[in-house]
């Protein structure tokens, strides 16, 4: 058939014709194709300046628009989840989860650095103490000068200051716990991004957040546009689907790294805020062992099927892109099929 289109072999009007009508037909899907992404990349580009100007609630107007269009965002809200009922802890197990693991993070890297760091400091003390010849009255007053400056760093910003040293500190040495970071904050803007929360922006290091923010009590993390959640929390009636979603949101940093390490090292804070609210809520202990086993169970599943798009997720997410840039990613890494 190339033969008969280049002329090397003739052929009737009817091959011809043929030939004519399927390049228009390519033609057109081609320029159909790229007339979608071309929309959909018009339409994220809005959502980042709208983000970036503060307007959330036309960022996720924009977004709603194009939810569920096959050249929009197929994936915004599209999660295929699993039945809500009470699970047992057996049954997570059938599905390889150990919830305790899960559940309860211990921060090993960030431990050991902290302590290192107190061995270091120590060490320096007595080698400026030797150094410097000085007497006990000098050494006893200088201590005192850093037991003030710390519980200075306690009283008025938290712990703030400790806490960028520290996280600077491991961000800058530890390979290990950078990329830890990075995996979890991945995790929980993909769950957002399918169960329906757009995200509105992601720090990976304090030092980031203080840049960003300008305050020392804001640590690394995934922040949403959730008017919507706050509204219903402040009537004191949250419906089950926004639980849902939040519950999901919440335990897929801890998920991704039981996922990817066998346990998980960050995270506390969720888990913690999570608990806070379902006890707000008024749930009796089986009720909340109820929601927070099922969100375990459908975060964890979300993530095993969509594990290629949270890795390209993480990538360029450790590399700065915008909202907008990584929900292209999202929608260009995951199939129809597994919507």
């Amino acid at each position: 058939m190339l033969l008969h289109s280049v002329g090397l072999i003739p052929c009737s009007n009817q091959q011809k014709s043929f030939l004519f009508h399927s390049y228009y037909r390519y033609r057109c899907i081609v320029c159909s194709s790229e007339t979608g992404l071309s929309i959909r990349r018009q339409a994220l580009e809005q959502v980042d300046s709208k983000l970036s100007s503060g307007d959330e609630r036309a960022a996720l107007s924009l977004v709603k628009d194009l939810q569920g269009k096959p050249d929009g965002l197929r994936c915004f809200g599209a999660a295929r989840q699993v039945p809500q009922r009470l699970y047992t802890l057996e049954e997570l197990k059938l599905n390889g989860i150990n919830a305790a693991s899960l559940l309860s993070p211990t921060d090993t890297t960030l431990g050991s650095i902290e302590r290192n760091l107190q061995i270091a400091a120590v060490s320096g003390g007595i080698v400026a103490w030797k150094a410097f010849d000085l007497s006990s009255q000098q050494l006893f007053f200088l201590t005192l000068g850093f037991m003030f400056l710390w519980t200075l760093d306690l009283v008025s910003f938290n712990g703030g200051i400790g806490s960028l040293v520290l996280d600077t500190t491991g961000h800058t040495f530890s390979q290990r716990y950078h990329n830890r970071v990075v995996q979890h904050e991945a995790g929980h803007f993909l769950v957002a991004y399918l169960v329906g929360i757009l995200p509105r922006g992601y720090t990976l290091s304090s030092l980031e957040a203080l840049q960003k923010e300008g305050s020392l009590n804001i640590q690394a993390g995934s922040a949403f546009v959730d008017y919507e959640f706050l509204e219903e929390v402040n009537s004191g009636k949250v419906s089950a689907t926004m639980l849902n979603r939040f519950s999901c949101i919440a335990l897929a940093g801890v998920a991704t790294e039981y996922l990817l390490y066998g346990y998980a090292e960050g995270g506390l804070d969720d888990i913690s805020k999570l608990d806070g609210l379902v006890k707000s809520l008024g749930f009796t202990q089986k009720k909340a062992d109820s929601q927070v086993r099922w969100s375990v169970l459908n975060t964890i599943l979300l993530l095993r099927r969509h594990e290629i798009a949270r890795s390209k997720l993480a990538q360029a997410m450790s590399k700065g892109e915008s909202v907008g840039s990584c929900i292209q990613i999202i929608e260009d890494s995951i199939d129809p099929s597994d919507i």
